[in-house]
């Protein structure tokens, strides 16, 4: 029997009561109280929490203040060991629903962890789960679901993926409304990834809105909605996947970039998955990226393979143009992973790598530790690469320094984006262009799957400059 339906509001009611305990002891105004319960309204997360992610008060000042009021003990899980026994009363499932951690047991009263140790409804449905006294002690959400996720060892990476009869296959066919578990939050997940790959989707994103998550596929730029996750599911569905990419499920006021490999019909496929906090909650985005094939079976003439082969053995951009999803990257992979020239120093700068490509040096920016874009160029010359992969050109600095690579004798592989031709001469049009159009050597165009072109740089000056 189901303990809270899907419309159960996350509530604090300890922060509820006290709240003007807060204003009056100084330790945030009321204008603070009134816009983290915005936030927490909107992000379907504990008010608490809200309130220390933005930095209206530090966890341990908080912690500190309910302890006096209430005169219930705070607990540091960050140096605390819990009785593993213990986690045999309390499930997954209801660890995450009520957010809570046992910790002890002595006698008949069960110890744990809460965020909110004023909600009664809750402390009673858990004395009925665990048949137990309940003593709760307070910490706050972020440490009590970190540990959760410890505790309860629920990595997994997505299992094997078969799209085989999958025809007019629905990831909602997986949807149990009510069912936490974490074997159902991944089944559903890895139905979602079955549905777009089946679809020819390599694009799909998440969104919070007032029915549940929104979930969303991109094809040829139009968007459609596929269905909607439940409000009840939503914590533990972005918990759960953010847990797969090696991303904290805890963090969720800044952006975080990760990535998953996982197997379909027997090829491994990698995607990058974005999450980055709006003001309903979290967003996230997946891309999937597809295994580079060999350039040969690619809608490339020989002789325009061959021009694309020369372009690598002297100084200059070779850039790859098409509009969004059009397979720029999956080409410049199979560029990288077929007609590299040997014996040359081959390096990529990317967010994420796609795949790994033997005899080239591939480096992953990591802006959590200050390895961002511009700090890759102006380093990554002493590593004296004669070919450097760039995923995308960002800013006019980025085009400058581009320019200059190219004048210092580097060959480059880059991506541009362009709906069209006349989307592309438009844009070229600029006078920051100038000089980055004259080091072009070898521009590629993907119009579709089955039309690419190829431009020398004959055919540039005359056709596109």
């Amino acid at each position: 029997m189901d303990l809270i339906n899907d419309n159960t509001p996350v509530d604090n009611k300890t922060i509820d009561k006290l709240k003007y305990d807060l204003v009056r002891d100084n330790l945030v105004t009321y204008d603070d109280i009134e816009h983290a319960q915005e936030l927490a309204l909107a992000q379907n997360t504990n008010i608490g929490q809200i309130l220390i992610n933005t930095g209206m008060i530090n966890e341990e000042t908080l912690m500190k203040f309910l302890e006096e009021k209430l005169h219930t003990p705070s607990v540091d899980l960050e140096n605390y060991t819990i009785d593993k026994k213990c986690l045999e009363f309390i499930s997954y499932k209801d660890a995450m629903r009520f957010k809570i951690l046992p910790l002890f047991i002595i006698e008949d009263t069960l110890t744990i962890a809460m965020a909110d140790p004023m909600d009664l409804f809750s402390i009673d449905k858990i004395v009925q789960i665990t048949g137990k006294n309940i003593d709760p002690v307070i910490a706050s959400e972020k440490s009590i679901l970190k540990k959760i996720n410890e505790y309860y060892d629920v990595k997994s990476k997505v299992a094997d993926i078969n799209t085989q009869n999958s025809k007019n296959y629905s990831w909602r066919d997986e949807l149990h409304n009510n069912d936490l578990s974490q074997e159902h939050i991944q089944a559903l997940f890895r139905a979602i990834l079955k549905q777009a790959i089946s679809n020819n989707i390599h694009e799909l994103y998440f969104e919070t809105t007032p029915e549940g998550l929104s979930v969303n596929f991109k094809k040829s730029s139009e968007i459609f909605q596929t269905g909607i996750i439940p409000s009840l599911l939503i914590n533990p569905f972005i918990q759960s996947l953010k847990m797969m990419c090696n991303l904290d499920p805890n963090v969720f006021e800044i952006p975080q970039l990760g990535k998953l490999v996982f197997n379909v019909d027997g090829h491994e496929l990698t995607a990058s998955i974005s999450a980055f906090p709006t003001i309903n909650g979290e967003r996230i985005l997946i891309k999937i990226y597809h295994p580079p094939t060999s350039i040969e079976n690619l809608k490339i003439s020989k002789e325009n393979i061959d021009l694309i082969k020369s372009s690598l053995e002297k100084p200059g951009v070779i850039l790859v143009c098409g509009a969004s999803l059009s397979g720029k990257t999956h080409l410049i992979y199979s560029i990288l992973s077929n007609i590299i020239p040997k014996n040359k120093n081959v390096m990529t700068l990317e967010s994420i790598a796609k795949f790994k490509l033997k005899g080239i040096s591939q480096c992953e920016l990591n802006e959590n530790i200050g390895f961002n874009l511009d700090k890759a160029m102006r380093f990554i010359e002493f590593q004296s690469p004669d070919i450097i992969y760039f995923e995308g050109i960002a800013t006019k600095e980025g085009l400058d320094y581009f320019t200059s690579l190219a004048i210092k004798n580097k060959t480059l592989l880059t991506e541009f984006l362009a709906e069209n031709m006349d989307d592309l001469r438009r844009k070229f049009e600029y006078s920051e262009f100038n000089l980055f159009k004259s080091v072009i050597s070898c521009l590629i165009f993907i119009h579709n799957k089955e039309s690419i072109e190829v431009f020398n740089k004959e055919k540039l000056n005359k056709y596109l400059f």
